[in-house]
């Protein structure tokens, strides 16, 4: 199959052809037919499937199809698409642009944490496709910068996320101001209960698009767990990431402050890492994400929400030096490496009060992750496997003291 075969115009082939792009990805085959034809969308669609190209190509095409619209101030927003954090914005609108480099359309993209005068600018001189998240939009909704009574197409990209992060009210409020009479495409990695209820209000008779269940992991991707004290983890992931040779990783943990503490002393071990977070400045974002992609900084460490729509390609490490909660979320970790035909490794360092987190993504994924020992680490012999169907509640002896782990050299990245 091959995205002319889909029905796409000349200039959205002709910006593929100039991206390297000639094969539609299943999420691209199923959806980019459908939204041209009109119809609302549901889609379960995960990180790395390629949904951004799958909404973006046709949500282009059906605006340019339209009948003519002003040009200048009076350009009216057209297409909305909104997205829960400031990096998946920025690239959803630079794809925006890659694919529609040849029609005669105008993006932006709003969000928070920088300066919102350029924003109101680029909005004064007319957009036909706006990107935002959704307190930064309100805020220009308050300052009548933006006005969304004629938007014709509203994309939710990645709506668990949104509403995981609090968005809900925002989101009303948005929905509140747009035309009843619209095009609705949602998108979500899982579909909770609220998630469907916001479908149920949302949409309009939807066509079902579902690429992978939520539970589904990549095969490429080689997971394995090192069971080990809380404390001792620190110095287990620098002897991992020596014994490994591991040049480059994306390090989960759970918190904002457990990031931040992770990288110093990461840093402290002379290994060049940077933290991402919701805490941290859109500049201080955009600059340590920049310094991993170029390999200035070999580790970066991220929160679950900080790290969605991060676009990183050949990522060969994921490393939950803290598990998730929510066991899907390790779906999507995991899923950021062993993407587009690569292989990738998944590693889990896993205290004893972790290990019902670990049986719950074990119970998801239905089947049980190999387990590991580092040369140089004694493991715990009564440290308890938990595996789908075993004692969640068991608490069980430690594993990897940090009195018996072999010094590691600080390695000088």
């Amino acid at each position: 199959m091959s995205f002319a075969s889909l029905g796409l115009r000349a200039e959205l082939l002709r910006a593929l052809a100039d991206a390297g792009y000639t094969t539609p990805t299943p999420v691209q085959a199923e959806a980019i037919p459908v939204i041209l034809a009109g119809r609302d969308v549901l889609a379960g669609a995960q990180t790395g499937t390629g949904k951004t190209a799958g909404f973006t190509l046709p949500l282009l095409q059906r605006l340019s199809a339209g009948a003519a619209r002003p040009t200048g101030p009076r350009r009216p927003v057209r297409a909305l698409i909104l997205t829960p954090t400031r990096e998946l914005a920025a690239q959803v609108e630079e794809s925006v642009r890659v694919y529609g480099k040849y029609l005669p359309l105008r993006s932006a993209v709003v969000f928070g944490g920088v300066s919102i005068n350029p924003q109101r600018e680029a909005l004064g001189r007319g957009v036909d496709v706006l990107v935002a998240t959704p307190g930064r939009l309100l805020d220009h909704v308050g300052q009548r910068s933006v006005d969304l009574s004629r938007v014709e197409i509203l994309v939710l990209d990645e709506a668990d996320r949104m509403l995981d992060m609090g968005f809900i009210r925002d989101i009303r409020k948005i929905l509140a101001l747009l035309p009843v009479r619209r095009q609705n495409l949602l998108f979500s990695a899982t579909f909770s209960e609220e998630i469907k209820t916001l479908a149920d209000d949302l949409l309009d008779a939807p066509e079902h698009v579902e690429v992978a269940r939520k539970s589904a992991e990549s095969e490429l991707v080689d997971q394995s767990v090192y069971l080990a004290e809380k404390e001792s983890k620190r110095g287990l992931l620098v002897h991992l990431l020596a014994e490994e040779k591991i040049a480059q990783a994306l390090v989960f943990t759970r918190t904002k402050h457990g990031a931040d503490r992770l990288a110093k002393q990461l840093q402290q071990d002379g290994i060049a890492a940077v933290a991402i977070h919701g805490n941290r400045s859109q500049p201080q974002r955009t600059r340590a994400l920049a310094d991993f992609k170029a390999g200035a900084a070999r580790i970066l460490v991220a929160t679950d929400i900080a790290a969605r729509g991060l676009d990183i390609d050949q990522l060969p490490h994921v490393i939950n030096f803290e598990l998730p909660n929510v066991p899907e979320d390790y779906v999507h970790r995991i899923g950021r490496t062993g993407r587009a035909g690569s292989t990738g490794e998944a590693i889990s360092l896993v205290s004893a009060e972790e290990q019902g987190y670990l049986a719950d993504i074990e119970r998801l994924i239905r089947k049980r992750i190999v387990r590991r020992n580092a040369a140089g680490f004694v493991a715990a012999s009564r440290f308890s496997n938990p595996h789908p169907g075993g004692n969640e509640g068991q608490r069980a002896p430690r594993s990897f003291s940090s009195n018996n782990r072999r010094r590691t050299q600080r390695t000088g990245w």
